[in-house]
């Protein structure tokens, strides 16, 4: 089976095609040099050259706070992007996963998530990113959307290196307290992807590692297991602030994975400990 792979330079789709690799699969990873995905000729070009199985889509604009200035760019990517990358695999009768977001929900209450849920989002990304998944399930009559939350990965940046860095200058830091959901390694996101993509399956799923936290409790995690000796203090979304809305409810229902019979990520205490180790 060949994959075709956006965003390759990004923590998922970096661990997407070794996933892919592993398991003797040809991976074919792309970013912005080989292939904009907002230039329709260029994305039919490219992956029709390419003339692949499928394609995961990993590629998108996820910077919260300034895509609230950027709303113009932010579309592009993560609404027309992923748009011309299904007209693609229609015409060429291929399969696509498109990869999408918790912010796609209004990020209230406190029961998880569930894929059929009714959305609400609250900020330009989350809209973009629900513009995204309309687009794939307008262009496409069988489709995979995956909504992800709180990634780390090996390549990139993330939360765990932020703290880890934080670390080495401070001794005591705030982090948010009111704001829960579940970490997801990407490490681990890629396999059930690559599980995914070679079953006829279809439909939207959340995947995240098991089990809830909130980011003062993720944080404190970061610093046991590592090592570092880091008094975190909790703080709320008010005090702590942000240009954009950000979910206190972030928590995503995977019971669909079960239903299907894919194999669920493991608990993301165990999967932070496995990152540690390859990061530290």
């Amino acid at each position: 089976m060949k994959v075709f792979v956006t965003g390759v330079k990004g923590q998922l789709g970096y661990d997407v095609v070794r996933e892919l690799e592993k398991r003797g699969l040809t991976a074919i990873g792309v970013d912005i040099e080989e292939m904009d995905i907002t230039d329709a000729a260029s994305v039919d070009k490219v992956i029709t050259e390419a003339n692949p199985d499928a394609v995961i889509h990993c590629a998108a604009y996820t910077a919260v706070d300034a895509a609230e200035d950027n709303e113009a760019i932010c579309r592009k990517v993560n609404a027309d992007g992923p748009r011309n990358i299904a007209r693609t695999c229609k015409k060429l009768g291929i399969k696509m996963i498109q990869i999408s977001t918790d912010y796609v929900f209004n990020g209230e209450g406190e029961k998880p998530w569930e894929p059929g849920d009714p959305v609400g989002p609250k900020t330009v990304y989350g809209q973009t990113k629900y513009e995204g998944e309309v687009a794939v399930r307008e262009e496409l009559d069988e489709f995979f959307i995956v909504r992800i939350a709180w990634a780390f990965g090996k390549n990139g940046k993330n939360f765990v290196k932020t703290m880890l860095r934080l670390a080495e200058t401070h001794d005591s830091l705030t982090v948010v307290a009111d704001q829960y959901g579940s970490p997801t390694y990407t490490y681990d996101l890629a396999r059930l992807l690559v599980d995914m993509i070679q079953t006829d399956k279809y439909g939207i799923y959340h995947a995240t590692n098991e089990g809830f936290c909130s980011w003062y409790e993720f944080a404190k995690a970061i610093f046991e297991k590592a090592g570092k000796n880091v008094t975190v203090k909790p703080v709320t979304t008010a005090e702590y602030g942000a240009k954009a809305y950000r979910p206190a409810n972030s928590r995503l229902s995977k019971e669909k994975l079960t239903e299907n019979g894919f194999e669920r990520l493991p608990a993301w205490e165990d999967a932070l400990e496995r990152y540690l180790k390859e990061i530290l």
